[in-house]
């Protein structure tokens, strides 16, 4: 038996040379690829943290920096004090302790109510359910400007069934109470409260029907088997909506002004930012019932710091969320 042995380049070059220039052809493809990968992605990724970088830059900057031509994103002399005028004028304290009750319980009892509702949408059966759903993508595409109007009527002049006027004689002001919020996000109504309940009914619409018919088979009734089988598999979408559900409430201006009145929270006190600080600019310098011309460049220092202020703490949040959160989104398809 003849035995072929086949010959050993033991370079580089010898087996480009027997490939006839493949193989370098090859890997020069595979570095220039990856060369416009890294640009690709780093010129997205500059895209996004750009502006984020600026506002850091501009947050440490003294005034005199702000004038400056030849300071442009490093500070020449470093200060903390633009973070506590920002907390002064926005009464950072008192804002977050009201912003961060609010946003958590609303987050939780939206993302209750919406997990619930999404349920319902997968399993069950019950007259009407496309016009039902078709509810839930009207919620999403309408903007809740467009029925501003009616919300601010109907809590101005709450009444519950009648009951209210029946027993007191007049209808109750919700206005500039925390009831509002309650009440939509309790009936599914509440910011967003669409996307929640549209992204939850994707994500139990993807889970086998065979764990519920096996929990049913061992005894388990239909609040048992969603409590304790259901639930437990759906803890990456309830993350990521009470995620989104804090989010939008930590930010929310619109729901804000209308029904909470002169409450104090992060998102409202930022919005008036830049008026306030003519007028705390002439308090501290003792000049009372009067407003400091501010020159634009320090009213966006102060505006940059006080938007850091807010992001900060939902970043934290999504830090220690995130791995529940990219879970969620990639395992929720669009099964219809």
């Amino acid at each position: 038996m003849t035995k072929v042995k086949e010959k050993k380049y033991s370079t580089y070059w010898d087996r480009n040379r027997k490939s006839g220039g493949y193989l370098f052809k090859r890997d020069v493809m595979n570095v220039l690829w990856a060369i416009a990968r890294f640009v690709l992605l780093f010129g997205m990724c500059f895209l996004i943290l750009q502006p984020i970088l600026n506002k850091v830059s501009v947050s440490f900057m003294e005034e005199s920096d702000l004038y400056d031509p030849i300071v442009v994103s490093i500070p020449l002399h470093f200060t903390g004090q633009n973070y506590q005028t920002a907390a002064k004028i926005m009464s950072y304290k008192e804002g977050l302790k009201n912003s961060t009750i609010i946003a958590v319980t609303i987050a939780m009892l939206q993302t209750a109510m919406c997990t619930i509702v999404g349920y319902g949408f997968a399993r069950f059966k019950f007259p009407l359910k496309k016009f039902w759903f078709g509810c839930v993508f009207a919620m999403i595409i309408i903007p809740p400007q467009a029925f501003s109007s009616s919300l601010y009527l109907h809590f101005a002049n709450w009444d519950f069934l009648g009951l209210v006027k029946a027993i007191k004689g007049e209808t109750i002001n919700l206005r500039g109470s925390v009831l509002p919020y309650y009440l939509m996000s309790a009936t599914c109504m509440g910011l967003k409260n669409g996307l929640y309940i549209y992204l939850v009914r994707q994500f139990f619409r993807n889970i086998p029907v065979d764990l519920e018919e096996a929990a049913y088979v061992d005894g388990c009734g239909m609040l048992k088997t969603f409590v304790r089988i259901m639930l437990p598999e759906a803890k990456p979408i309830i993350t990521s909506c009470f995620l989104f559900s804090l989010v939008w409430q930590w930010t929310d201006g619109f729901y804000s002004k209308l029904f909470l009145g002169k409450k104090v929270l992060v998102s409202t006190s930022l919005s008036t930012i830049v008026d306030s600080l003519g007028v705390y600019i002439a308090r501290e310098q003792g000049v009372a019932n009067a407003q400091v011309s501010v020159s634009t460049q320090l009213s966006n220092c102060i505006l940059s710091t006080g938007t850091l202020m807010i992001v900060f703490p939902i970043l934290v949040v999504y830090l220690f969320a995130q791995k529940a959160f990219v879970e969620s989104i990639s395992s929720t398809g669009i099964k219809m």
